[in-house]
């Protein structure tokens, strides 16, 4: 028993601390999933390891928060295909949080989370407060079993989709708390990781499938940044088999569900099977690529869907990146984190069944695991001089300590993965209208096509849109902004110019 407290005391001491004899990771992939809290894709994964704060069928939520006797629902096991989407507005989230809308608790009470679903839909409640058995979820439980589970990192704000990805990047979300299509479209202006790599004289790419969700960063629409992106199938692969995976890489997902090509993004109402497959998929590519042994491939979600989880989500301490205010009558100081995600860190610098709790009170006594100490390790793994992108960064936890543990790569790392189980029981459902979040991407895409020229903003563009409709337009919308890149490229424009298609050269009547 002495054992295993000294090797926790060490591990917890090296999480942190820099690299004695320089880092073994040359290659970081980040692949970042949709809207799903760790407790609904990984809690009952204590089963496996008890180690991992994870469920065990105590924990439940009232119908209601304001009445005593309110009739509870139990946290279980039982969770498949979901359908509708969960709420996960900055305001379904405090109340999911809080139970209220009275945000005072030192330690919120994580009791909102029925009472929040039901206000939804009644039929709601149960999606939200089960998880799956970790055989539904197959590979991973293959991944936590062979190598590294935080079982403590938080969603970097309590919102939505975009705010969080914006950390994942950036350290800050520049003021946002909800997906602002109008800021969305124009482009988020602050610096980036990836204007670190690049000034460090290192390599970024990122390989998408449907539109990349990074170029919401107005930055990387530069010309000099337009090479870096490229089609995930067969690019990936090749790249990879050919060793010549950049030193950051960004994989981003399908986002939209066609018969075809269905999401593989989680993002309710897709399915975890298809998720599921995408992991297998980059993790084969890269166990079988020459760079492995100096891989990192970092999974998390971006924030937690609205499903239930039962560890309070910090709210003390926490800085705000930029002292920027949100800009609707919240008036958020961004001094909190969001619900805790299911992440997961890969190599074979990692020992096999690691569960990293949180980060030992460095690099202050608050400080936690979040989307920002992405930014914040490549720093340390690749020894970048550039300060911190923000005081979020600054504050947030590093694992660059994680990989220090072994003197030589595992060479018994699993060639393959299971395949998972089918979650849904139908076809996709292309004809549907778009999501929230699919509208947000069309609108992307109408602004690097041009569109937003022929009016005040394309909002109206992805209205009456389907599935299949907005796949195809983002499709072409990416391939025609590529392509003025790489002309604009070619005849010398300056390459700090950001990417601009003019209506006419676009194909939409």
């Amino acid at each position: 028993m002495a054992t295993i407290s000294v090797n926790v005391i060490m591990l917890l001491l090296l999480l942190g601390q820099p690299c004695a004899w320089g880092s073994p990771i040359k290659t970081v992939v980040v692949l970042v999933m949709e809207n799903r809290s760790f407790d609904h894709l990984l809690g009952w994964m204590k089963k496996l390891n008890p180690e991992i704060n994870g469920v065990d069928g105590s924990q439940s939520n009232p119908l209601n928060t304001k009445d005593p006797n309110s009739k509870r629902l139990s946290f279980g096991d039982q969770s498949h295909f979901v359908d509708p989407d969960p709420g996960h507005s900055f305001q379904a989230i405090r109340e999911q949080i809080f139970g209220s809308n009275d945000t005072s608790a030192t330690v919120p009470p994580m009791n909102g989370f029925a009472q929040q679903a039901a206000s939804i839909d009644p039929n709601m409640p149960p999606s939200v407060m089960n998880g799956f058995q970790p055989d539904k979820v197959a590979v991973y439980k293959s991944l936590v079993s062979e190598f590294a589970l935080f079982d403590r990192w938080f969603a970097s704000v309590p919102a939505s989709t975009q705010p969080n990805r914006m950390y994942v990047h950036s350290a800050t979300s520049h003021g946002a708390v909800s997906n602002d299509v109008a800021k969305l479209a124009q482009g988020f202006p602050q610096r980036t990781i990836f204007d670190d790599v690049e000034d460090a004289g290192l390599s970024f790419g990122i390989y998408f499938q449907n539109v990349p969700s990074t170029l919401f960063y107005r930055n990387l629409r530069k010309i000099k940044y337009i090479s870096r992106f490229h089609t995930y199938g067969p690019n990936f692969k090749l790249h990879a088999a050919a060793g010549k995976l950049p030193a950051y890489t960004v994989v981003e997902q399908r986002y939209a569900d066609t018969l075809l090509a269905p999401a593989n993004d989680d993002h309710p109402s897709h399915d975890v099977h298809q998720g599921q497959m995408l992991v297998k998929e980059v993790y084969e590519i890269l166990r079988s690529s020459p760079q492995w042994n100096q891989t990192l491939f970092l999974i998390t979600y971006d924030e937690h869907g609205g499903f239930y989880d039962h560890v309070p989500t910090p709210v003390k301490g926490v800085p705000s990146p930029d002292g920027i205010l949100s800009p609707d009558h919240f008036n958020f100081k961004f001094d909190r984190l969001g619900v805790r995600v299911p992440t997961i860190a890969v190599s074979p610098w990692v020992k096999k069944g690691t569960v990293v709790h949180g980060p030992n009170g460095s690099p202050t006594p608050t400080s936690e695991y979040e989307h920002s100490s992405i930014p914040a390790t490549v720093k340390k793994l690749f020894n970048l001089p550039s300060p911190p992108l923000t005081k979020r960064e600054q504050w947030a936890g590093t694992f660059q300590g994680l990989f220090q543990q072994l003197t030589h790569p595992r060479t018994d790392c699993p060639l393959k993965l299971p395949d998972p189980v089918k979650i849904r029981e139908t076809d996709a459902n292309e004809d549907a209208p778009l999501s929230e979040f699919q509208q947000e991407l069309v609108q992307l895409a109408a602004v690097l096509k041009g569109e937003n020229i022929l009016s005040s903003f394309p909002c109206n563009i992805a209205l009456n849109m389907t599935v299949r409709q907005g796949a195809d337009y983002m499709d072409e919308a990416v391939k025609s902004f590529l392509e003025a890149g790489f002309a604009a490229k070619k005849m010398g424009v300056d390459p700090e110019q950001i990417v601009k298609m003019r209506p006419f050269l676009s194909t939409r009547p």
